[in-house]
């Protein structure tokens, strides 16, 4: 009798115990297929054209800078006390839901299915019929990037300067968490419609040569966790609490044993 009791108590003490360790021991590492779904996130930015509702900032340039001046309206609005005009603020062309922006002498400038290199392009050319060797400077202002896995604040973030390094847009994502591979980022992008992907070890010098040091419009950076973070997943949170069970029900175990021994 007695021992039938004991190894009830050890059996239900075995049972919790045995709930404290997850059956899926990779769950930390919430994108299994994590290559395809930062290639869909790639997708999603369309990466490598400019969108309707983006936002361009374009100046011209040019040795004599008075004749490139009506292509740059908004820069020239102060007059300074020696009777000149100087560069005020930035000029911010937006992309209309038919996807154009209304250019200055140049008039209407479709950007459907273009690049900001390919807009810049068409802008010289079509410019240089006013100005010659004209320089021509294309920024998107809502440049964005996509930061995931084991970052602090995964997300997505907008780059007001037009361009960033892999290292910047980590740490806007607030670093690496002590869990993240930082020998094996992968960078997905997204460039004239093919699609990219690289690893990248952050603890080689000399990842800042790779053409993925500078990012790129819509590129997704993916950050796995290290194995010490897929042990950690395996141990369920409520491990203490079952353990504590266990150790209540082997004591009432004892008490019980001994009651009957009496």
């Amino acid at each position: 009798m007695i021992k039938n009791i004991f190894s009830l108590f050890l059996f239900v003490s075995l049972l919790l115990i045995s709930c404290g360790t997850r059956q899926q021991a990779g769950d930390i590492n919430y994108m299994q297929n994590v290559e395809q779904a930062a290639t869909e996130t790639a997708l999603k930015n369309a990466a490598s054209t400019i969108q309707k509702g983006d936002q361009l900032v374009i100046f011209v340039s040019a040795k004599n800078m008075e004749v490139a001046r009506p292509f740059n309206q908004a820069y020239y609005t102060t007059q300074n006390p020696a009777g000149t005009t100087a560069p005020n603020t930035e000029k911010t062309y937006l992309v209309d839901s038919e996807g154009y922006i209304d250019f200055p002498i140049i008039g209407q400038i479709t950007t459907t299915e273009k690049s900001v290199e390919e807009v810049k392009a068409e802008l010289t050319r079509k410019i240089s019929a006013y100005v010659k060797d004209p320089v021509v400077t294309v920024r998107l202002v809502n440049f964005k990037v996509t930061v995931l896995g084991e970052v602090n604040r995964p997300g997505q973030y907008t780059i007001p300067e037009g361009q960033t390094t892999l290292l910047n847009a980590i740490g806007l994502a607030g670093d690496l968490t002590i869990y993240g591979k930082r020998d094996d980022i992968l960078l997905v992008r997204n460039e004239n419609s093919t699609i990219t992907k690289e690893r990248i070890n952050l603890m080689d010098a000399n990842f800042i040569n790779s053409p993925y040091f500078q990012l790129k419009q819509g590129d997704v950076i993916y950050v796995s966790a290290n194995q010490t973070k897929e042990k950690i997943s395996r141990q369920d949170p409520n491990t203490s609490l079952y353990l504590a069970i266990a150790g209540t029900v082997i004591g009432l175990a004892g008490i019980f044993i001994t009651i009957f021994k009496k």
